[in-house]
């Protein structure tokens, strides 16, 4: 078997597929891994896949030089966001200012990429996806609108944004800005179909699919929730507990303080702000470059200082790659053999699976609310 790069450790950004002049390559979805592999009957060996690769090229870091905490002025931008709504302030902005916006929007089940030129169109891009997305398809587009003298902002992981800069070249970088969100890993979308499957929901025939609403973490359909409010469901257990990611995010060369983006975001957890700010919805910003200066002044946010060591201490991806867990094989070796994905987690967690079964118990009996704030503990580990 012939691969772009290292077996296993494909990060599945698709750069390589879409530089192929024959079609020769592959991404392979092994549910625990991506690998792309290259069709050596149709190979001319030009070897333009290896070189767009991002794990076979030097990757320049760069330092932040500000950093900060806030949230959309909007109160509507801000209540309907993950966090505090940063990424869409910033896209509104932009696309005002006559530019585009390539970002991430589930659609027809799958998690793609697409493009945006007006402030309704961005918000199809609100709200975390805990899910390996789909770049697919956006490459030559990106720099075809580049080449024509289109700004265009790039919304993605890192190793997306870095993808997008590796296709795109240093030549047409001054009309491409980037936002890359802290990422903790993310696991194949078969994983999540799997999830799904066991209450007979098919991706596809979703209109909308969320994982999580500020501090509380569960997939729903809308405001519809797949177990129940208020309950942590196994999907999100698995996820927050780093288990089910495919296996090049445990080398994550983008986890790290030194950044490949003009922008970064993530969540302010540990943040010192007033709790009722917190449960608004709190965005941590690290700013890398002058452009990234620029796409903040020309939004509309409520900035203002954060203790950078604090951050870091509660972004570990700030700091490390997620650890693999010892049990992550066992996940996968089940999961491949047909187990039922519920059992499977019940199996490896019991006390967090049994918690949120008296969880949804007492929902059910209205001894409990329906909300509750679960979510930060998990991320901190």
């Amino acid at each position: 078997m012939k691969t772009v790069c290292t077996k296993d450790n494909c990060t599945g950004c698709m750069a390589c597929v879409e530089s192929c002049p024959k079609n020769a390559i592959k991404i392979v979805d092994e549910l625990d891994s991506y690998n792309a592999i290259i069709n050596e009957e149709q190979c001319v060996n030009c070897d333009l896949c290896r070189k767009v690769c991002q794990n076979n090229r030097n990757v320049k870091f760069t330092q932040p030089i500000m950093w900060k905490q806030g949230w959309a002025r909007d109160t509507l931008v801000r209540s309907s966001s993950s966090s505090g709504g940063v990424a869409q302030a910033i896209e509104r902005a932009f696309v005002r200012t006559g530019g585009i916006v390539c970002s991430c929007a589930f659609e027809k089940g799958t998690f793609g990429f697409m493009f945006a030129e007006s402030e309704k169109e961005v918000e199809k891009f609100k709200g975390s996806k805990y899910v390996k997305s789909n770049p697919s398809g956006i490459y030559k587009k990106i720099k075809e609108y580049l080449i024509a003298g289109r700004k265009v902002l790039f919304v993605g992981l890192p190793c997306q944004v870095e993808a997008v800069k590796c296709y795109v070249g240093e030549k047409l970088d001054n009309s491409l800005y980037t936002v890359d969100l802290i990422c903790h890993g993310s696991p194949s979308p078969k994983v999540l179909d799997m999830f799904l499957a066991q209450y007979d929901i098919d991706t596809p025939k979703l209109s909308d699919i969320q994982f999580r609403n500020k501090n509380n973490f569960a997939v729903r359909e809308g405001t519809s929730y797949i177990v129940q409010k208020g309950v942590l469901d196994k999907y999100s257990i698995s996820f927050l507990n780093s288990i089910s990611y495919t296996e090049n995010c445990y080398h994550c060369q983008y986890a790290n303080i030194m950044r490949v983006s003009d922008i970064t975001l993530g969540d302010s957890w540990g943040s010192n702000l007033d709790i009722q700010e917190q449960r608004k919805g709190i965005s941590l910003i690290l700013n890398q470059t002058q452009k990234g200066k620029e796409l903040l002044e020309q939004s509309e946010l409520e900035l203002m200082d954060v203790e950078l060591n604090r951050a870091i201490e509660h972004n570990h991806q700030l700091r490390h790659p997620s650890i693999k867990p010892n049990t992550r094989e066992i996940f996968f070796g089940e999961i491949k053999n047909g187990k039922n994905f519920n059992a499977i987690v019940r199996k490896l967690y019991p006390k967090q699976s049994a918690k949120q079964l008296v969880k949804m118990l007492l929902i059910k009996a209205k001894i409990m609310g329906g909300m509750t704030n679960y979510g930060i503990s998990y991320v901190m580990k």
